[in-house]
């Protein structure tokens, strides 16, 4: 069987790491935590300090990630760069709005929170899944909680180990979550 991979994905503060830390706690499926791995194993190339965070080399990440992988099991990886080494990704999105005051909480920037506003409007991420991964599934996360969300994946997942991609694709169809309009307007 050929590694699969599954990337949770999307512009920080969609909810990532909640979820996954659930998924962790309630299943039996291993979480790769990206960031958390970036910085515990310094596998970046440098830090921008204008945009406080570091640069990750994904080639390093990417040969790192695949080392601790089990060949015979869904590997879920936690990160908004998931979707760079991932075969398929579930994108999770978030309202601007509701986005923002999540970002505000955990003390991001003013210049962060707006990069991040315009990448999640954009569909920065979604785009990048689309045009690099085989499987793409979004999530719209603004006002669930996270047990649903949770219970989303879980089906998606499932839906995987069946071979129903198909049946996925068509209730968690990449595209179906725009803000644009609201954003930009």
């Amino acid at each position: 069987m050929d590694i699969m991979l599954v990337g949770i994905t999307g512009t920080p503060g969609t909810g990532k790491t909640s979820v996954t830390e659930l998924l962790e706690s309630r299943t039996s499926y291993r979480v790769i935590h990206i960031n958390e791995l970036i910085k515990e194993e310094k596998l970046y190339s440098e830090v921008d300090a204008q945009r406080d965070c570091v640069v990750a080399d994904m080639d390093r990440v990417d040969r790192r990630v695949r080392e601790m992988t089990d060949p015979d099991a869904i590997n879920i990886l936690d990160s908004h760069l998931s979707h760079h080494i991932a075969d398929t990704v579930i994108v999770l999105r978030t309202r601007p709005d509701v986005l923002r005051e999540r970002l505000q909480k955990r003390y991001y920037s003013a210049g962060k929170v707006q990069e991040n506003l315009e990448a999640e409007a954009l569909d920065i991420i979604l785009c990048e899944s689309a045009e690099w991964c085989d499987n793409v599934f979004e999530i719209d996360t603004t006002s669930q909680s996270v047990e649903r969300t949770l219970s989303d994946i879980l089906n998606i997942l499932d839906g995987l180990a069946l071979g129903r991609e198909k049946e996925l694709a068509d209730r968690y169809r990449p595209g179906s979550v725009d803000w644009s309009e609201d954003f930009f307007s």
